[in-house]
């Protein structure tokens, strides 16, 4: 008997997208650097990538896994009206859909003390919670914050008014994630003070009673005044009657200032951490508020601002306890930009992926600002920020394979030799790496394993040619449109160090070609029909032609690309 595990279930949960893993194409016009240095610790290699985030995670999943550090983000809420005309499974569906999706990549990409993070209210938490301890195992989930989001109720609340938002905190495995501290504050420093002048410096009353009642730690204490006291009823005192002698002789037992009140520890601020762990409640004043957000969009684009911005503080808060400097962050969701405003002041890298037009019109001005040093506001004040470092703007490619006039599936003529062949090295698992000397190299899996891409119909000359350059030490994958009298069988026997497929026959069945968008676009789902009875069972001679003459056009498609063959 298989055993049996706890977890969520939703309409279509067996469905998986077949994902073709998409190239990136850089738009240098739109890429931004500082013009010099500020510091030598300036980074300028961080990507901002327009298009959908599924396709781009699939799309960074090779070069990124297990690189990733923390994964910051603030996917959408599903609490608007586009589900009116649906059941409530079907929403629910959808969305938990969107996000299993996400979240398998995500993990994939995240390095193995790394972390993530994301966002989210009551309308979706709990269901979010149990998909999540699903994909990363309920072991490493770390916890629930609580970020007051509000400072003030809504007045208009049917019901409560909402003031704060959840953050799931998940690490890639536990056993090797590390949190972070934070600095104390200069409220929580304030707490010390130097009532005596000691020289030891600033120090903060503590308790020295115990809550239990032990034998060899009640005695009097005979205090400076004269008087003598004992511990309360039911307690005791922390220390030996030796240890509390060696305490008093030493000056770290205080009396008050007249002498005669209860003793108390002199623990100095200098013998103390200057870090204290974060707890699970973050209060606006500390990491901000909805509105604070909304006034740092508006300093920077005016009153043409963002819907659901999140404040700089809080992802401060959150790169504090999840990195260090130069640790890589992604946010696949990334709306206005903050975690790549923030994570670039506090010298992280920085991956961020938006499909929605704002990308162009929020983020890239935001973080031009950045750059140049004219972002005053959020966290600048506070790390210092003075400009620099830069990101490259990437584009998912197109899709590689289309159908001509006729349906016929080919590969997508505005892909140029080197996209086809950084394409097909990509999905053959390759790495892209085209060689300066070798012509056919253009990518390896191994020190001997190469790939070669080429849209040329090869001879058994030119393949004999191909095999004596290789090698007989190392192998060489050869994709091309086709090979001329031989088939692929008897080239393998004859040239052992050469595998030939054919484009795009190889790739045919590999992905979903032509998508181009996995995001949560209710606004296209079609209206919810009655069901509506079926109809009694026909014989239509014009259908068994039809279907007869799509069978025989299936079989002519099979025979273009070698299917049977």
């Amino acid at each position: 008997m298989s055993k049996q595990k706890l977890e969520l279930t939703w309409i279509g949960k067996e469905k998986r997208p077949k994902l073709e893993p998409r190239i990136l194409l850089e738009h240098p016009e739109k890429s931004y650097h500082a013009k010099h240095r500020v510091t030598d610790s300036d980074i300028f290699d961080n990507r901002l990538i327009f298009g959908d985030n599924l396709l781009a995670l699939k799309a960074l999943e090779q070069e990124f896994s297990g690189k990733v550090k923390c994964v910051f983000i603030d996917p959408p809420y599903n609490t608007g009206s586009a589900f009116t005309h649906y059941d409530d499974g079907l929403e629910h569906s959808i969305w938990l859909g969107l996000m299993r999706d996400r979240l398998e990549l995500i993990k994939r990409l995240l390095a193995e003390d790394g972390s993530l993070w994301i966002t989210i209210d009551d309308n979706e938490a709990h269901y979010l919670k149990v998909l999540c301890d699903e994909v990363f195992g309920r072991a490493n989930f770390v916890s629930t914050v609580i970020w007051q989001k509000k400072y003030a109720p809504k007045s208009d609340s049917k019901y409560f008014s909402a003031s704060h938002d959840f953050i799931l905190v998940l690490a890639k495995n536990l056993d090797k994630f590390n949190l972070g501290r934070l600095p104390k504050t200069e409220k929580q420093t304030g707490r010390y003070t130097n009532r005596d002048s000691d020289p030891r410096g600033p120090w903060k009353a503590s308790d020295v009673l115990r809550n239990e009642a032990r034998d060899y730690a009640i005695f009097p204490v005979r205090l400076p005044s004269g008087r003598e006291v004992l511990p309360p009823a039911g307690t005791s005192w922390r220390y030996t009657k030796e240890k509390f002698a060696e305490l008093i002789a030493d000056n770290r037992i205080w009396f008050g200032v007249d002498g005669d009140a209860r003793p108390a520890y002199k623990r100095f601020l200098s013998e103390v951490t200057d870090t204290i762990p974060a707890t699970t409640i973050w209060p606006y004043d500390e990491v901000g508020h909805n509105d604070e957000s909304k006034k740092e969009m508006r300093s920077l684009f005016g009153e043409n601002l963002f819907d659901t911005p999140k404040p700089e503080r809080l992802l401060e808060r959150i790169l504090t306890l999840a990195t260090t400097a130069g640790d890589l962050v992604l946010d696949s969701f990334s709306g206005s930009g903050t975690t790549g405003a923030v994570a670039h002041k506090m010298g992280r890298r920085w991956i961020m992926v938006e499909l929605g037009e704002h990308c162009h019109t929020h983020i890239i001005p935001r973080l031009q600002k950045v750059i140049d040093g004219e972002d005053k506001g959020g966290i600048s004040e506070a790390v210092g920020w003075q400009g620099g470092g830069g990101f490259r703007y990437y584009r998912l490619a197109p899709s590689l394979i289309i159908n001509d006039r006729w349906g016929n599936p080919v590969v997508n003529p505005e892909y140029n030799a080197a996209m086809l062949a950084e394409a097909l090295a990509k999905l053959e698992g390759f790495t892209y790496a085209p060689s300066e000397t070798r012509w056919w190299q253009h990518g390896h899996s191994s020190e001997r394993d190469f790939i070669c891409v080429t849209t040329q119909n090869l001879s058994g000359e030119q393949l004999q040619a191909l095999s004596d350059e290789v090698g007989p030490e190392q192998s060489l994958l050869v994709c091309c449109s086709a090979f001329r009298g031989v088939t692929a069988t008897r080239a393998s026997e004859r040239w052992p160090n050469l595998t030939l497929k054919k484009i795009p026959r190889m790739v045919l069945a590999r992905c979903e070609w032509g998508q181009d968008d996995y995001s949560l676009n209710v606004a296209n789902l079609p209206m919810a029909q009655l069901p509506k009875a079926e109809p009694a069972a026909t014989v239509d001679s014009s259908k068994k032609i039809k279907n007869k003459n799509a069978a025989l056009a299936n079989a002519a498609q099979g025979g273009l690309f070698g299917e049977n063959e």
